[in-house]
């Protein structure tokens, strides 16, 4: 195995890696050795092709089917230079004061993280859309929570130079999404930042890490041979995504001293819901996700969005077999579609373990209340569509696979509670959360507020593994605040943590 030296690695580019490289960039101008070590690959802007199975199996795990240990729940986070950044849809919402105060973290303030996501709001080109981008989805949408008097608000989003493709969980194609992978990652970058694709890192120490650099097959070539590789480094900061950083950090023997590791999981999960029109919905063009509707969130613990999925990943989450969904896929382009986001608790027992070949799995079990969430989201989508002018509207788990039109006032009825178990709906997550989670001390928390972990002072966190329960809203921008105090603190504390 052969060595190499660093000052400084990260591991893993996306929000909260590619954040920590570009603020620790003035070190690498002033001499310092870093290097940033993502598993997935690099692709040349010319392939982004925005076919559906073609860009899920190149740019996330598993082509965005990771499965829970039961199999009930579907993860997508994605594997490429830019993490998931690459392949979100851009909303780019700032942490509630409330949710910042239930963390109860020492040394984490609302009104510090407020100003450190502004900082990348600016940074990434966060607005809200023009009415020229936005498409007949997310205009019904609106409309049908107009129509019921249901408080919605518009998405700011990090594009630039938008040409309105839809293709944004798909990689953007035009190089609009303001990822880190074209903001933080080039910038890093410019100023002497190694970025090495291709490298998955296998083991993490005190002052070093174990990697193997394997070309998948597409691409751009990785800047290192192939092969295995030990990197020595004065600062380690993991920001390989909440499961991840888990495991990592689990394979590497941390959780004998870290009871909490891997524990505390949350997953926002969450449902795509159709409703069919009598005529064709542009859901083609403009972005796919431009408005929300927080009207449950504090009485039913649910969100719901406006969204556009492909054919395939629509058809696996739409529950049902043979002619009744052959007839549902069909309409695909008159479907309208929302998606709904359940905030779960943080339990214990919802972990992140690993094999014994080190590959991580996931215990997570949905309690009554998240069961509760989706349920009486599926009534309040149900309503949108019809309030929308849908004319049948697919609810899963519902007493009939098709709810009509003529029946849109038994909504109520007609989509029972008890229906609503493991199984019986197709549950996914795009959220994930926690794992290594911030707090006072080891017993309770791996990190420290400023994402060290306990009991190693070289060895940092900085991903969305850090949140203590779910962020409640879409968490890009406070994955990007809190990796913004890692690396701030690294920077302060630069010539005792990274001398000779």
């Amino acid at each position: 195995m052969r060595e190499l030296d660093y000052d400084v690695v990260i591991i893993g580019s996306g929000a909260g890696g590619g954040a920590v490289a570009k603020e620790l960039a003035p070190l690498a101008a002033a001499g310092k050795r870093i290097a940033v070590l993502e598993w997935g690959p690099k692709l040349a802007d010319d392939a982004f092709t925005g076919r559906e199975v073609e860009m899920a199996r190149q740019l996330y795990f598993d082509s965005g089917g990771v499965l829970t240990k039961d199999r009930t729940l579907t993860m997508a986070y994605g594997r490429a230079y830019g993490g998931s950044t690459v392949v979100y849809t851009g909303t780019s919402l700032t942490i509630p004061e409330d949710v910042v105060k239930r963390w109860d973290v020492p040394g984490i303030e609302y009104n510090d993280l407020q100003r450190r996501s502004a900082k990348y709001i600016e940074e990434n080109n966060v607005h809200k859309l023009e009415e020229s981008e936005l498409n007949d989805n997310n205009r019904l949408f609106l409309e049908g929570c107009i129509k019921l008097g249901y408080r919605a608000q518009q998405f700011p989003i990090n594009v630039k130079g938008c040409r309105s493709s839809s293709l944004c969980n798909l990689g953007c194609p035009n190089g609009a999404k303001q990822g880190t992978h074209r903001v933080q990652l080039p910038a890093a970058e410019a100023a002497g930042v190694e970025v090495i694709t291709n490298c998955r890192v296998t083991r993490v120490g005190e002052r070093s890490c174990d990697a193997v650099v394997a070309d998948p097959g597409f691409g751009l070539p990785s800047s290192w041979e192939s092969g295995e590789v030990r990197v020595n480094a004065k600062v380690i900061v993991v920001c390989g995504g909440a499961i991840n950083s888990a495991a990592l950090l689990l394979r590497s023997g941390y959780g004998d001293r870290l009871p909490t590791l891997g524990r505390y999981l949350t997953l926002h999960p969450a449902l795509i819901l159709v409703g069919e029109h009598p005529h064709e919905i542009s859901n083609f063009h403009g972005h796919p996700k431009s408005f929300y509707c927080d009207e449950f969130w504090e009485s039913e613990k649910f969100l719901l969005e406006t969204c556009m999925y492909f054919p395939f990943i629509t058809s696996k989450n739409l529950i049902g077999f043979g002619a009744e969904h052959s007839k549902l896929m069909r309409a695909f382009g008159r479907l309208q579609m929302i998606l709904v986001l359940a905030v779960d608790p943080a339990l214990e027992s919802n972990r992140v373990l690993v094999e014994r070949d080190g590959e991580p799995v996931i215990d997570y079990t949905r309690g009554p209340s998240v069961l509760d969430s989706l349920h009486r989201s599926r009534v309040a989508s149900a309503k949108i569509f019809f309030a929308a002018g849908a004319h049948r509207v697919h609810a899963p788990a519902g007493a009939s696979f098709f709810i009509e039109r003529k029946d849109a006032d038994r909504v109520e009825e007609l989509i029972p509670r008890s229906n609503v178990i493991p199984g019986k709906i197709s549950v996914a997550s795009a959220h994930i959360m926690g794992g290594c989670g911030m707090g006072r001390e080891a017993s309770d928390s791996v990190t420290d507020s400023w994402g060290r972990v306990h009991g190693s002072p070289g060895l940092y966190v900085g991903d969305s593994g850090l949140f203590p329960r779910a962020s409640e809203i879409n968490p890009y921008v406070t994955v990007m605040a809190l990796a913004d105090r890692v690396a701030e603190h690294i920077r302060d504390n630069a010539g005792e943590l990274l001398a000779p």
